[in-house]
């Protein structure tokens, strides 16, 4: 069972995906509600798989990305963020994340992602 931990600073957004994990077999370890927030979390639980959104207050999800690899070049991110963000998703990749899912999401998109990563 892969330990996912979620960084998003929607409430809403946050709820739907860990229901959707909670319910497809995934653990989710922990919440963030910034990319700082996410990267203390990501050091503290050392989960296998970090779900996180780009736009943030305090640090934005391309920041705690590059943070994270720093620490753990082997770590596994998906950044799920708003379309119509062509240019974070190619700094995301080069950044070091193992896939991008563009919102609105089909639940399946992030169970893919999780999976491959």
């Amino acid at each position: 069972m892969k330990r996912v931990l979620i960084v998003d600073d929607s409430r809403v957004s946050r709820k739907m995906v860990k229901n959707l994990l909670d319910n497809s077999g995934f653990e989710v370890v922990g919440e963030a509600i910034n990319g700082r927030e996410g990267y203390d979390l990501y050091l503290k639980l050392n989960p296998d798989v970090v779900a996180m959104d780009i736009t943030m207050p305090e640090m934005n999800g391309i920041e705690a990305l590059k943070l994270i690899m720093e620490h753990n070049s082997d770590a596994k991110v998906i950044i799920i963020s708003a379309a119509g963000q062509d240019n974070k998703k190619k700094e995301a990749l080069e950044a070091g994340a193992c896939g991008f899912i563009t919102k609105p999401y089909a639940n399946e998109d992030i169970l893919e992602a999780l999976r491959n990563c």
